[in-house]
């Protein structure tokens, strides 16, 4: 089976308005920018994306909120996004927010074929709000289901055309959980190589888990806060 795809607009195609989509990273670290700015061209609207932030105002999944392709988010952290917070306040985005832990678990608990979980984290707050609860050695947990998704699309650092991933540092962050989670996975890689390239033992993410990968390009890899010392 061929799963290496020209670039990221043959990469996307299957995607359609009202589908519930992944997008791997971590802040701005090993997001897909290929894909992201493939789907704004496209101008797929209606989408659930499931992320653990939502970019910035001018990048990322950002970008998909400024042409208003979001319906809903479904994230542990915004508070990056002007645009996000507009369009929360003013009644047109559906906001899921959920504790770190939950996100990354939903999205295992999908990709290891767990339809449910338990978990402390959210329990007598607004997360708990109509969803089951059970007492185990008298402490509550609130029950959350893994994610369903119709496309994960995840970035990484080295693929080879089997689809196998080695993700770099902070980008190993959501990318290798998600890309277990897709119904369909697509990766989008900064080197392509040949199978056998890669060395067994450094592989995150085995070539099962992927359906189709690219070589991406112009990449920018953005810093979402700099920090630097001062000097005294």
């Amino acid at each position: 089976m061929n799963k290496v795809v020209k670039n990221a607009d043959e990469a996307i195609q299957g995607i359609r308005d009202g589908m519930t989509i992944m997008l791997g990273g971590f802040g701005l670290c090993g997001i897909p920018e290929n894909s992201i700015s493939s789907i704004v061209k496209a101008g797929i609207k209606e989408l659930t994306c499931i992320s653990n932030n939502a970019g910035v105002d001018d990048f990322g999944i950002g970008l998909m909120l400024q042409s208003k392709l979001v319906k809903k988010m479904i994230s542990s952290y915004v508070g990056e996004n002007a645009e996000f917070e507009r369009q929360l306040l003013s009644g047109e985005l559906e906001v899921e927010l959920l504790p770190q832990g939950t996100l990354a678990e939903r999205c295992r608990a999908a990709g290891a074929g767990i339809p449910a979980f338990y978990t402390p984290a959210g329990f007598g707050t607004e997360i708990a709000e109509g969803k089951e609860t059970r007492e185990f050695e008298g402490k509550q947990f609130i029950m959350e289901k893994a994610f369903e998704s119709d496309f994960a699309i995840v970035k990484a650092w080295k693929g080879d055309t089997d689809g196998n991933l080695i993700y770099k540092a902070t980008a190993r962050n959501f990318n290798p959980m998600m890309a277990m989670a897709g119904k369909i996975t697509i990766a989008e890689v900064e080197e392509l190589v040949e199978p056998g390239e890669l060395e067994p033992n450094f592989i995150h993410t085995p070539s099962i888990f992927v359906n189709r990968i690219f070589q991406g390009v112009d990449y920018e890899k953005r810093i979402e806060q700099r920090t630097i010392s001062q000097n005294k």
